[in-house]
């Protein structure tokens, strides 16, 4: 399994902003995730950040699904927790690349032309203070340093293509490698999660994980892996 900074930090990058409260306060919540797992939030006038008010504490829920089949299953849940400060403007265009990735609104046009204009929207991040997980099965706490220094599974973008071509094309197979690993006919079988160290299977309500024999180092090296648990005999 990967380590829990690393799995937060690659359920954050694909995340969706669920939800945005200012000293416990909801508001409205239009907004990504930058490249160091940082809520970035479009913020227009007459909104409670707007003014940005360095000591008002902010909330963030990022949201991580899974679509298996017609259903959609909560894959983590995160509560970002911090201070507001303003995004500088030599990043401003790739935090409204990260907010359009989520919510492609106008108004991000309108920050980015007149940024820095007191009645512009406002482009601002999150001062990460520290994360609330759930994921699976474990829930608890990571500092803003264990959240920031970790990285995104490099493998993740290889292994949610591969989750996915499985679970649409090749169910059948999975349910077949799944029972005889355990021995028993498996019910209503999907990949869950795949990644260097192995693979969760949900089966019916209940997830199991797989481990590999030894961590895949590549897209290439994941595949096989995978292969394995299809076809094992």
């Amino acid at each position: 399994m990967l380590p829990i900074p690393e799995r937060v930090r690659t359920l954050a990058a694909s995340a969706n902003v669920a939800k945005l409260s200012v000293d416990g306060a909801p508001s409205p919540a239009r907004g990504g995730v930058d490249e160091r797992g940082r809520p970035v939030l479009l913020v227009l006038p007459g909104e409670p950040l707007h003014p940005l008010r360095e000591d008002a504490v902010v909330a963030v829920n990022l949201t991580s699904m899974r679509q298996l089949g017609d259903a959609t299953h909560p894959r983590g849940l995160l509560e970002v927790q911090g201070w507001a400060e303003a995004v500088p403007e030599s990043e401003a265009r790739g935090a409204a690349v990260a907010v359009a990735a989520h919510s492609a609104d106008e108004s991000l046009f309108d920050a980015l032309e007149r940024f820095g204009e007191r009645s512009a929207p406002r482009l601002l991040r999150l001062d990460v203070g520290q994360v609330v997980y759930l994921t699976g099965q474990e829930s608890g706490l990571l500092d803003a340093d264990d959240y920031l220094d970790a990285a995104p599974d490099p493998l993740a973008e290889t292994a949610e293509r591969v989750l996915a071509h499985v679970n649409a094309s090749h169910r059948a197979q999975l349910t077949a490698g799944v029972s005889r690993q355990l021995g028993e006919e498996a019910g209503e079988v999907w990949l869950w999660e795949l990644d260097r160290f192995g693979a969760t299977v949900r089966v019916d309500e209940s997830l199991i994980r797989f481990p590999w024999p030894t961590p895949a180092h590549s897209g290439l090296c994941l595949e096989t892996a995978l292969r394995g648990l299809l076809c094992s005999c």
